[in-house]
């Protein structure tokens, strides 16, 4: 997977870019706020999914402008393709000519991963980050799985809202139950398998980093289902979410949330039997949050049987020169995108392009 072409138009500061990348390492280098980041993010909303910086597609639009135009030439799954994004109020996108009813139509077209000085927080953040670690991956390696995800996130608001009600109706409580049950029991599943493939490359990962000077641990914590049951047949799981959303039916009441599911599940992390969050350093939750992202980059690329774009937001800043150039070499024949603000030994010798931008504009 790489890009061949990419254009820009009234995105952020950026009034109008196009980059002919190399296949191999981009090097992007500028003063803060020149619009660096602005350029990988661009990137990144042609995977499907929202930007990694705001949730508001408006915002994304140049200032006194009303649209914003991105467009993108690249190969994927072996032949040449085109995608064309246009962004007011909300994001509408056009795949090798035709319109798509929806951006998530890119789910599994264009694979890319980023490493953002936010990548931090899958240690230091609460569950959600960590929820949404996994949820963006699998929806990229199975469009599927974001299909089942907006399913249950709808049963879970209406299964809600009936239990902030005075006196909700048990039918329809056990309706959204069995829906939710349902769903859950998929999501769950598809989260196991691929930590079947995440977690081993992790702890690798983090073993090289940190050079094997302490042992990381990570596990899934599940709510409403025993592990034992976890990895049961389809079916059964779906039993046990329905008899466990029966079970705290009552407790749920009481709160007016729904406290178990998929929704509120998490990755335990813990280093030498201590959680990671609490006990470990800086440079230790760093490591284990890069380990953690260079392990879906290889898990992706590995399922996908195709190498995700890399970008990475000024992560090499934060890394000494050893570091920067293992990172480099785990992701050795992928396309690489990379801002600094300092170019110079930032390809480590590899083959690669260099672009300034300066004031919303890009040169090679």
């Amino acid at each position: 997977m790489h890009i061949l072409t990419f254009q820009l138009n009234n995105f952020r500061n950026i009034a109008r870019a196009e980059v002919e990348p190399s296949a191999g390492v981009n090097v992007i280098f500028g003063e803060n706020g020149q619009g660096k980041t602005s350029l990988l993010e661009g990137i990144w909303l042609f995977t499907g999914c929202r930007s990694f910086r705001c949730a508001d597609a408006g915002e994304l639009v140049m200032e006194g402008k009303t649209q914003a135009k991105l467009q993108t030439s690249f190969i994927s799954n072996e032949r040449e393709q085109q995608a064309q994004l246009e962004i007011e109020k909300r994001r509408v996108l056009n795949l090798n000519g035709f319109a798509q009813e929806t951006p998530r139509r890119m789910l599994g077209v264009f694979p890319a991963v980023a490493f953002t000085p936010d990548t931090l927080s899958l240690v230091k953040g609460g569950p959600g980050e960590r929820r949404r670690f996994l949820d963006v991956a699998l929806s990229m390696l199975t469009p599927a799985y974001a299909v089942r995800l907006s399913k249950y996130l709808k049963a879970l608001a209406q299964r809600n809202a009936l239990l902030r009600q005075a006196n909700p109706p048990q039918d329809l409580l056990d309706t959204w139950d069995a829906s939710l049950a349902a769903q859950a029991a998929g999501l769950l599943s598809a989260r196991l398998r691929y930590l079947d493939e995440l977690l081993p490359r992790a702890l690798d990962f983090y073993e090289k980093i940190s050079g094997a000077r302490e042992a990381l641990e990570i596990a899934p914590h599940i709510t409403g289902v025993e592990s034992a049951t976890a990895n049961a047949g389809a079916s059964a799981v779906e039993e046990a979410y329905l008899a466990a959303f029966a079970r705290t039916r009552h407790s749920d009441l009481r709160r007016q949330m729904t406290t178990i599911g998929p929704h509120r599940d998490d990755l335990l992390l813990r280093l030498d039997g201590r959680p990671l969050r609490e006990f470990g350093s800086q440079g230790q939750q760093r490591s284990a949050a890069l380990a953690l992202k260079l392990a879906e980059a290889a898990a992706l690329g590995d399922i996908a049987r195709e190498a995700p774009i890399a970008l990475l937001d000024d992560v090499l800043s934060e890394l000494d020169a050893r570091r920067q150039a293992d990172l480099l070499r785990y992701i050795e024949g992928w396309q690489v995108f990379l801002t600094c603000c300092e170019p110079s030994h930032a390809l480590h010798g590899r083959a690669g392009k260099v672009f300034c931008v300066r004031d919303g504009a890009v040169e090679e």
